[in-house]
């Protein structure tokens, strides 16, 4: 490997850590989701300026919707949390079921206290986007500079100009530009492979919301699509507010949906081994460690990005071949689950 090479790795690690350590995970995700929809549009549409346009109109319509859901789920979560929950726990109560829990009310102060903070950060969120804030202001530049990149996205803009045409500022720029191009691709990869699951699940829990006529239907559905974007856990958690807005109809409902639930999962499961592992290779334990680490560091945008960190270190050094002694001894470490490998 050459030192441009090693410099260039440096560099993108640096990047992410300082992304971490100055919890920059939100505008790092503006511009990796509006780049990826610029070069979508790119590919429709040839017109860089048209694209732009197009672009736009996207972001005001993402920006409209946001903003309807976040009033609906401040104003929807803590009446769902104050009904549902007693009745679900009424319910089992009378049918003599041994929950996980048996401090009823405990748990209705949890949760409502876990979905009031929730209210609480997205509402956060709207006040930073009405006052102009830091966070509002970061999110702009990140798509301000996704749409530089897709304008031009080369790091020596006067390569031309050089007395030398091999020095190394260019080649360290040629080195920087190939590793973040495989770490957005990653993300293209992660992100590209989430939607499309988020996206069926989506639909097949609207048709199924419509159905029964479950109340907070604009909050389920939105819900649904977001907690999607978060491998393993995020269904989890729309699935557990769906259940119990279904105790707010009744008993049936819920029931009823638990049982879709576990029928829409397991034919995940199968979108899954197609969607997602035949592009995402990591282990299930992996992935949630990552989770773990990413919402500790950085909240909801850490939760999201690292899946792509993690495939993103699996791709680059997938590509790195490393001595024959080594290989060999990798190739004969046998894992004996009765003692230590060997």
């Amino acid at each position: 490997m050459t030192n441009p090479a090693r410099f260039s790795y440096a560099v993108l690690a640096a990047t992410l850590i300082l992304v971490g350590l100055l919890q920059l995970g939100a505008p790092l995700l503006a511009l990796l989701f509006s780049y990826f929809v610029l070069t979508k549009l790119g590919r429709f549409i040839h017109n860089k300026w048209l694209a732009l346009a197009v672009f736009i109109l996207v972001v005001a319509a993402i920006s409209y919707t946001a903003g309807h859901f976040i009033r609906a789920a401040i104003a929807a979560l803590p009446k769902i949390a104050d009904n549902s929950i007693p009745a679900a726990t009424a319910w089992a109560q009378a049918r003599d079921l041994r929950l996980p829990f048996t401090d009823f009310e405990g748990l209705k102060a949890t949760a409502m206290n876990a979905v009031k903070d929730e209210a609480h950060y997205l509402g956060n969120v709207a006040n930073f986007a009405r006052n102009a804030s830091t966070t509002f202001i970061f999110l702009v530049i990140g798509v301000v500079a996704a749409v530089s990149l897709f304008f031009n996205s080369q790091l020596d803009l006067f390569r031309e100009s050089h007395r030398l045409r091999n020095n190394l500022y260019s080649v360290s720029c040629d080195e920087i530009t190939a590793r973040f191009s495989e770490f957005y691709r990653s993300f293209a990869t992660v992100i590209g492979a989430q939607m499309t699951i988020s996206c069926i699940n989506t639909i097949l829990t609207a048709i199924f919301v419509f159905t029964v006529k479950l109340p907070y239907a604009p909050v389920v559905i939105g819900l649904t699509f977001l907690c999607g974007l978060l491998p393993i856990v995020g269904n989890v958690i729309s699935n557990t507010v769906i259940v119990f807005i279904g105790f707010l109809v009744s008993p049936k409902v819920a029931i009823g949906a638990l049982i879709f639930l576990v029928v829409v999962h397991k034919f995940e499961y199968f979108l899954n081994s197609q969607i997602v592992g035949a592009r995402i290779r990591n282990p299930i334990w992996l992935t949630l460690f990552g989770l773990i680490v990413g919402e500790k560091l950085m909240g909801v945008p850490g939760m999201i990005l690292s899946p792509v960190i993690l495939n993103y270190l699996r791709v680059e050094m997938s590509k790195i071949e490393v001595a024959p002694s080594v290989a060999a001894r990798s190739e004969h470490i046998v894992v004996d689950p009765t003692g230590p490998s060997r």
